[in-house]
């Protein structure tokens, strides 16, 4: 029987333990998409306990507590629920998450960052929360400590245009933050012209830019010299929710004609939208392509499913699921758009929905090129499949379609500073997967290959890939 957690955790063969342990666990981290607070990265904020620093704003646990009983106020916080309170709810639901990455990853959170190796349970809580709390209340324990003691070279976080990046001016001007912060571009709700978001947000972005946003050329002038602004701030990541796909036929009038009209308060059909979104989408892409840019496309979400909590608790509150509509017409369409007009950006496409795996690994390859290993990427499991059987799936998927050679690796995806042993969750499903291969007589036994792959993988792609300032690739500059 194997010990849980141990040293061989996932690592089912002895050429997986020894890729792992001698390419893998050493390496820094790239986590190239997450949505931590760059504010909090700036003040050095200092968590006052496990529950801020776990239960504030993660809604996987949110929902995983729901599914177990427990009230809401004790989910996401109400009059007179302490902290303690909200700890022992989860404590108690921890030991119903078995199968559940939740499960995993709350363990290895609680070892690899706290010296805890018990397994939490609604026995244990009140002993773990004040190890825990010792360490919080000590130093070493801010954020900053937190990145540094994950090993993370360069986090990107997720911004609006219309956010003034002050964050980001005051890491950069500190200078002892050891990881690069970068922005990460995300123009959501330039895109959502129809939502009632749309017009509050111009205005912010008015006052962001100093530009009068008259009309649709006003809006793209704007977001590109918010593009600039961005650039110039170390950004090289935009990132899209696209949970359905548009692609119309559309000109530069069909977007002016529905801008105008979402602007004096008037309803715009659906086609009205698509051939808005179409248009704005493909200038937006065409300027990630001029300034060497990569854009991530996050496809197939169905959000804010239940009316009633939408309407207590607003959006990304855990009340999202898995969207079945199609996809492959409108992506195709969207990518040979670009093409055609030489403007296609280095594209990460990530599905909410599996099924979608060897869809989207399947037209990538027909837009590889460019001289760019890599160009078109089929993204890391995301969200709902962010476990270990997803993780196997999207691998997979690429491989068998693709080039898993070329892969960029993992990202976190997470709001918690905690959360960073998700890349080592990944590394050793990965290892574990070549392990097998080799050890079936499936790939090469060679350690020496094999290892450079999971290097590649696990921090160099990424690093050559994104073309931060300043980072390396082990072996090398990034290119």
């Amino acid at each position: 029987m194997k010990p849980f957690l141990d040293e061989r955790f996932l690592l089912h063969n002895e050429t997986a333990v020894n890729l792992y342990h001698d390419y893998a666990a050493s390496l820094p981290i790239i986590d190239y998409h997450c949505h931590l607070d760059p504010k909090e990265i700036a003040d050095n904020k200092r968590f006052a306990n496990l529950a801020e620093a776990w239960l504030y704003g993660d809604h996987y646990k949110w929902r995983a507590m729901r599914a177990n009983g427990v009230e809401e106020p004790l989910v996401t916080g109400g009059p007179g629920i302490g902290d303690y309170d909200r700890f022992a709810a989860w404590a108690r639901t921890v030991p119903q998450t078995i199968g559940n990455p939740l499960y995993h990853w709350s363990h290895l959170e609680l070892r690899r960052l706290f010296g805890v190796h018990e397994l939490l349970n609604e026995t244990n809580a009140r002993a773990i929360w004040e190890q825990t709390g010792a360490c919080f209340a000590g130093e070493g324990y801010a954020v900053r400590d937190l990145i540094r003691k994950s090993r993370v070279a360069v986090i990107c976080t997720t911004d609006d245009p219309a956010d003034r990046l002050e964050h980001h001016q005051a890491i950069r001007a500190d200078g002892t933050v050891e990881a690069r912060v970068l922005p990460s571009f995300r123009p959501d709700k330039a895109l959502n012209i129809r939502k009632e978001t749309f017009r509050p947000w111009l205005r912010r972005l008015e006052e962001t830019t100093g530009r009068a946003i008259l009309d649709y050329g006003d809006l793209l002038a704007a977001l590109e010299s918010r593009v600039d602004d961005f650039h110039e701030h170390g950004c090289r990541v935009s990132d899209h929710a696209l949970d359905e796909v548009p692609h119309a036929d559309a000109s530069f009038e069909d977007a002016a004609a529905a801008f105008k009209k979402a602007l004096g308060g008037e309803p715009l059909s659906k086609e009205e939208e698509e051939r808005y979104k179409t248009f704005t989408l493909l200038r937006l892409g065409a300027w990630y392509a001029k300034r060497e840019w990569a854009m991530q496309l996050h496809l197939h979400a169905h959000r804010n499913n239940n009316g009633r909590m939408f309407a207590a608790l607003g959006p990304d509150t855990g009340y999202d699921s898995m969207y079945d509509g199609p996809l492959a017409k409108a992506v195709v369409g969207l990518l040979d758009a670009w093409e055609r007009e030489g403007a296609l950006p280095r594209t990460i496409f990530y599905s909410l929905n599996a099924r979608d795996n060897d869809v989207l690994a399947s037209i990538i390859g027909s837009f590889q090129g460019g001289g760019i290993p890599g160009k078109l990427q089929l993204g890391s499991a995301w969200w709902f499949n962010d476990t270990k059987d997803g993780m196997l799936a999207q691998l997979t998927s690429l491989a068998n379609i693709g080039l898993l050679g070329r892969f960029v690796g993992m990202l976190t995806d997470s709001r918690s500073f905690l959360s960073f042993t998700r890349h080592e969750y990944f590394r050793r499903i990965l290892c574990n997967l070549l392990g097998g291969w080799a050890e079936n007589g499936e790939a090469p036994h060679d350690m020496a290959y094999l290892g450079g792959i999971v290097q590649d993988i696990s921090y160099r792609n990424a690093a050559n890939y994104f073309r931060f300032d300043g980072v390396e690739a082990a072996g090398g500059t990034a290119r």
